[in-house]
């Protein structure tokens, strides 16, 4: 798989139309083993769908992108994350672990006297959380910065289903951009170093309804190496274009075997407390 990041000073470019370089990511059994910065010559819109399908690229991750680019690119064959944000290798690591949720059409051009006048959002396409006119950014001091937090994790009957102080090493990532549940990302993004924090999420803020769709049921003999998988496994499959899905096996019989890519949190009320160690 080969992905391609709008780019830009090490970060993720935020405005598709106007990318004046892409870095190229080749990636094998979900793991970068190569990449390169190449630059677009002045392409614009249509044009950078032809030229990325023209070396081969497979998925696309950049910030604000609009309806007329994520047609050509759509019809280029070529996946669409939109919304990211922050350091480019952080992201392509994000989206390769799952982490990365695409924020769709999310940058409205306007024209006038067919001369585009660009993507118009509160403090410019660089400075848009998430992306021009998608859902409302996280908004923070933090956002953008690398964070390093401890965290306990419970549901509504007090069971902890996770624990950074339990491993004895807190949890890093960029805030803001899409590496951890909005909820987290939510409070991160305004909390001191020092400061604690008791926060309560509902599903749509932390692993979103589990959905019906992600519940498959496969041939066993299709899917070589799963003939001793039991019920339980918590497995990683990947997808035609190499990307990682999670999943569970929920059931089996002689001849097929049932996989279940939900979130194991998905449907629940999250509560978290949470202390911020540092901020880069």
């Amino acid at each position: 798989m080969k992905i391609a990041v709008t780019f830009e000073n090490g970060q993720v470019f935020q405005h598709f139309g106007h990318t004046e370089n892409f870095k190229l990511y080749e990636i094998e059994a979900g793991q970068v083993v190569s990449s390169e910065i190449v630059a677009t010559n002045g392409s614009g819109h249509e044009a950078l769908a032809g030229f990325l399908a023209d070396r081969s690229v497979n998925v696309l991750l950049c910030g604000g992108i609009g309806d007329g680019a994520q047609a050509a690119l759509t019809s280029a064959g070529i996946e669409i994350c939109s919304g990211a944000e922050g350091d480019a290798d952080a992201a392509v690591k994000a989206y390769l672990n799952g982490e990365l949720e695409s924020a769709g059409v999310n940058c409205d051009h306007h024209h006038d006297h067919g001369e585009e006048e660009g993507c118009h959002c509160g403090g410019g396409c660089g400075g848009c959380g998430g992306g021009c006119h998608s859902a409302p950014g996280i908004e923070g001091p933090n956002v953008g910065k690398r964070c390093k937090t401890h965290y306990r994790g419970t549901l509504n009957d007090g069971t902890v289903f996770d624990s950074s102080y339990d491993r004895g090493e807190p949890l890093e990532f960029i805030c803001g951009m899409g590496m951890m549940i909005r909820g987290y990302d939510a409070a991160v993004a305004n909390m001191e170093v020092g400061q604690s924090v008791d926060i309560h999420l509902t599903p749509d803020e932390a692993y979103g309804y589990a959905d019906p769709r992600a519940i498959f049921t496969m041939q066993i003999d299709q899917m070589p190496g799963s003939e001793n998988l039991p019920v339980g496994e918590n497995v990683v499959l990947y997808t035609h274009a190499g990307q990682p899905v999670p999943a569970k096996v929920t059931a089996r019989d002689d001849t097929t075997i049932t996989f279940d890519a939900n979130h194991e949190l998905a449907g629940q009320e999250l509560n978290f407390h949470i202390e911020l160690v540092e901020v880069e």
